[in-house]
This record gives C-alpha cells, structure tokens and sequence, in this order.
C-alpha cells in the first residue's frame, strides 16, 4: 500500500513538472496551471468510502456546527452533505467512537450492535434541560450527547453533589423495626360512679322523728345513723313478732315481713330479745360515702320510695374523656391511662380505660371513654377538669422510619430512598400507625433502607422539577 501511495506521488510530481514545462513553452496561463496541480492533488489522496445505510440527517458542507433533519441549501444556493448511519458516531461499551472508515476495520456483530439502538435525542452536555432532535453543538462548542433508546434516566431520582448534599442538610435515617406508641391526649371531667350511689327510702308509710346532723356534701360513715322514724305498720308487725316465739332463723311470719318491711337488722334482733317494740326506729347509713342530697326534715310524713337521702361512695371515681373520631380506632379497653388534674398540679392518677360508649356526638364527633381511677383519699371531686393521656400503639414490630422522613402531600406519601454516591430516590408507601417519634410503613420499602429525614422536601422538589423537564424534552422530541 505504501509503495503504491509513493509511485502516485512521483507520478504526479512528473505531471505537474511536464504540465508547467508545457505552460511555459505554449504560453498556457497560470489558471489552467492551478487547475492541473489540484487535479494531481486529488488524484493523490486516498479516497473515501462512501457511507453506508439511511441518511440519518444533513451537515453543512463547511463543516460548521449546523445541521437539519431535512434537505437543506446554505445561504449561498449549496446543498447540505447528508450523513448516512455508519458515518455518525455510536456508543460502545468501550467509549466513543466514530463509524467511518479507518485504519482498524471493525466486526461485522459490532456494526450490528452499533446500529439496532435507536438515537432518541440529544441532550445538553453541561446538564441543563436542553434538548435536541438532531445533532447540535452549545455556546462553548462542546457537542450535545445522544440518548439512545433504553438509557432514558430515571426523572425523578435526583443526583446531588457531596458539597451540595452538606450545604443543604441532607440527613439520613435507617428504616428497622420496632414498636410504633402513641399517646393522645384529651380532656375530660371526674364524674362519680354510678353503682356506688345509694338512695335512702322508706318501704312504707313513716313519720320522721328526727335527722342526724348531716347535711349535703358532708361525709359520713357506714352505720352512722341518719334519721329516727315511727311506722304504725312495722309496730303492728314488731308486735306479732314479739308476742311470737321471736325465732330469728325463720325465714317466714312475723321476722320476714319486717325484714321485708327495710327494718334493720340490729332492731330486729333487739325486739326479739326485749319482747319489745320502740317506739322509734334508728336508720343507718348502708355505706361510706358523702351526701350528696338530704331531702328528710323532722316532722314530715314519707311516703314508701319518697328518697330521704342520697349518698355516694368516692373511694373509686370515673374520668369521662372526649376522644375525636379519628382517634377512636387506636383506643382499645384496658389500655392504660393518665390522668392529670389541674388543681393538683404534680400529681398524676393512673387508671385503665373501662367503657368506650357507643355513640358518637353529633355536635363535637367525638365519643365518650370512661376511665376507672381508685380515689383512696378522696382528693378527686366530681365535675373536676382533667387532662386524660391514653396510651396507644402496636405492640408488635414494624417498619418503622422517623415520622420527618414521610412527605405527606394529601394524596400520595412519599419517602426518599439514599441509592449512595448522592442518589435519592422517591418511593411511594403505604402508611400504617403515626407514633410519637417513628411511622408504620406497611408497604414500598424495607428495614434497612436508608432513608432521608432532613432536606427531603428540597429533594421533593427538586425531584418534581426533574420529571417536568424530562416530560417537556419527551414531548419535544417526538416527531
């Protein structure tokens, strides 16, 4: 090849050397001179192989960076030179290389590996949502990078630098598995307990004597007595009982009616040891508790179920709370409870919810939970204030990933995903229970996934934008 190229070469010095010889001696000017060295000149160099498969698109013949999708003229009337398949440049696994004819002959299946991908378009080099439908060269003349069909990136993955990455915050968290707790809070009032409330009734007619020197809201023990009464009804009985064999163990006659008759006990046993009725009939309070309404008066006359007395035990008391709807789901009976009252700042009650009542409030939607609470002491009033903490969560582990790490955007949630060397990306998941400090994630990711839980929402947006653009250079480039 090399031996042929130099006899070309001498051969065509020896036509230029006799070509200008003959000018000289013919009188041939100096432009038929030029014309005959250029026609050497060309006859000299190598030729180049035509391009082969379709054209592909049209480059300026000067070789400026413009080029057409179409057949196209330069200003001054000349053609565009078209550029067919293997004249363009390809991508291989090994880097860039270009597709025409050089001293490296190239395989056939790497051809046809070259030429099954499809350019989609050509994007800026420097990163800015740029794109074009044909070859294309920026500002500082660096060509623009074909995207083949297949390579698309990932739009919403969002790539950060290290420095940026410092700059803005980005934190990260590892998603595990753990206990979600939660504790809600609402208010609620002390009500006393109704099963330990007591009316004091007389059975049958009776005429107060006198009442004890209790009045309401004072405390009083059990066996303390209340009021005397006269009953010409339990006379009449005390009597037949008395002039009776008295026998207390016999469950019927005179000692039934009587006992039938709400004559205590103790008076009873009296008349059967004396043989005697009093006058006067002593009543005594059945438990302790403080009065709550003393209706009875000396001197009045009771009808049978009138009540003379109520009276209400404190040694346990009831907290009714208002819980909204939403919350109602995580309440459960027996759960633990803290009951916190405002006039007793420091102290803190623990009870167990006892009761969720069944109906929802149609003005406020919340529902009503009654909380048992031993009160001991009696330090708990009715209708106090009180700052009730129910303690709610899934005792069983979960994945769990720190509640700042889940986007909440209404209609979807979404949590960042660290791929590693400044990669994120968004996943969406399904969300269980919202503790205190972690969420449930019940579906889209896995423990031990690295998730971001500072900066995300930068990350969002900056994710939004790349598929907005990566939407807007689709649409741009299909034809």
């Amino acid at each position: 090849m090399k031996t042929a190229t130099w006899l070309v070469a001498v051969t065509s010095l020896a036509v230029v050397g006799g070509g200008a010889y003959l000018a000289g001696a013919r009188g041939v000017g100096q432009q038929q001179l030029h014309m005959l060295v250029d026609m050497a000149v060309a006859e000299a160099q190598p030729s180049k192989p035509e391009g082969s498969g379709p054209i592909i698109y049209y480059r300026h013949p000067d070789g400026l960076a413009e080029y057409s999708a179409k057949p196209r003229k330069t200003p001054d009337g000349r053609e565009f030179v078209s550029v067919r398949e293997s004249e363009d440049i390809s991508f291989t696994a090994s880097g860039i290389t270009t597709t025409e004819a050089s001293d490296q002959p190239k395989t056939t299946a790497s051809r046809s590996a070259a030429t099954k991908r499809k350019v989609l378009y050509y994007r800026n080099p420097m990163g800015l949502p740029d794109t074009s439908r044909v070859p294309k060269k920026d500002s500082m003349g660096m060509d623009y990078i074909p995207v083949f069909e297949g390579d698309q990136p990932d739009a919403s993955t969002v790539k950060v630098s290290l420095g940026k990455l410092q700059r803005t915050g980005v934190r990260t968290a590892t998603a595990e598995m753990a206990s979600i707790s939660r504790k809600i809070r609402v208010p609620g009032t002390v009500a006393l307990d109704e099963r330990l409330i007591s009316v004091i009734s007389m059975r049958t007619d009776a005429f107060i004597d006198d009442v004890a020197n209790v009045t309401t809201g004072d405390r009083i023990g059990k066996g303390e007595s209340l009021f005397n009464f006269y009953s010409r009804e339990i006379a009449t009985v005390g009597a037949e009982f008395a002039a009776g064999k008295g026998d207390l163990r016999s469950d019927a006659g005179s000692a039934l009616r009587l006992k039938n008759l709400g004559v205590p006990d103790e008076v009873i046993r009296s008349i059967a040891e004396k043989h005697q009725v009093p006058t006067s009939i002593e009543y005594v309070s059945p438990r302790n508790g403080v009065v709550l309404e003393r209706m009875a008066t000396t001197g009045m006359m009771a009808k049978p179920g009138d009540p003379l007395f109520r009276i209400a035990d404190t040694s346990h008391v009831w907290v009714i709370a208002d819980v909204p709807e939403f919350d109602l789901a995580s309440i459960q009976n027996g759960g633990p409870v803290a009951v916190r009252v405002r006039s007793l700042p420091g102290r803190t009650f623990e009870g167990t919810v006892d009761l969720i009542y069944p109906e929802i409030q149609q003005e406020t939607r919340t529902t009503k939970v009654r909380i048992e609470l031993p009160n001991p002491d009696g330090i708990l009033i009715a209708n106090m204030y009180a700052d009730v903490e129910v303690e709610t969560g899934v005792q069983e582990p979960v994945v769990a990933v720190p509640n700042s790490a889940v986007i909440d955007t209404g209609e979807r949630q979404v949590v960042f995903i660290d791929k590693g060397d400044g990669k994120f990306e968004p996943k969406d998941v399904a969300l269980g229970m919202r503790g205190e400090e972690q969420t449930e994630i019940t579906k889209g990711i896995a423990a031990g996934d690295q998730v971001v839980v500072a900066a995300n929402f930068l990350l969002d947006a900056e994710s939004n934008l790349n598929s907005a653009l990566s939407g807007m250079a689709t649409e741009e480039v299909k034809p």
